[in-house]
């Protein structure tokens, strides 16, 4: 793949914009930031299994999540951190746009499951590792820790297709809320 080199030249403010203010809507800041336990709700309506929280900083992400104007728009990317209680999972799922990477920044156990045409591999990881899955892999985890867990997700797609999951896993056959917007 080759990438675009963007020279200083080439770079553009937005018209209205000075760089100061250009650059200051391209931060998010932890204070305004807000857990979004709604974002994938109906997966735990389904089963308490599936409780997570997303707080979004850069795009939507793949969750379902149609508009967030707290965000910084993706241009190449999303990224969001991920609160997941103990005991709780991320059911198996695909993106067959995007690879997707998982950090783990707060967790001692968390399992992540990956699945290629029938064949499963599982890896644990702790503070500080990572893990990025390919498009085209299914890819779950699972906090099998004693403290709720914190990751940081970046998906390589400013607007990743929802994701789907295996035919025979019951979440795929939950309805998913058409558009939700943020919860507040």
């Amino acid at each position: 793949m080759k990438f675009p080199s963007i020279e200083p030249d080439d770079v553009v403010i937005p018209e209205g914009k000075t760089l100061d203010s250009w650059i200051e809507s391209r931060v998010a800041r932890y204070a305004s930031r807000t857990l979004d336990w709604d974002a994938l709700k109906f997966q735990a309506d389904f089963d308490p299994k599936y409780r997570r929280a997303q707080m979004r900083y850069v795009g939507t992400g793949a969750t379902g999540v149609s508009d967030d104007e707290n965000v910084v728009p993706a241009g190449h990317f999303t990224f969001s951190t991920m609160v997941l209680p103990a005991g709780c999972e991320g059911p198996l799922h695909i993106h067959r746009d995007a690879e997707e990477i998982f950090f783990v920044l707060k967790g001692h156990s968390i399992r992540l499951f990956i699945e290629h045409k029938g064949e499963m591999v599982e890896t644990v990881l702790t503070e500080r590792d990572l893990l990025s899955v390919p498009p085209g892999v299914y890819r779950g985890l699972r906090n099998e820790g004693i403290e709720e867990a914190l990751l940081c997700v970046m998906i390589g797609n400013p607007k990743p297709v929802t994701p789907t999951y295996p035919p025979e896993h019951p979440v795929s056959k939950i309805p998913r809320p058409k558009g939700s917007k943020a919860a507040g």
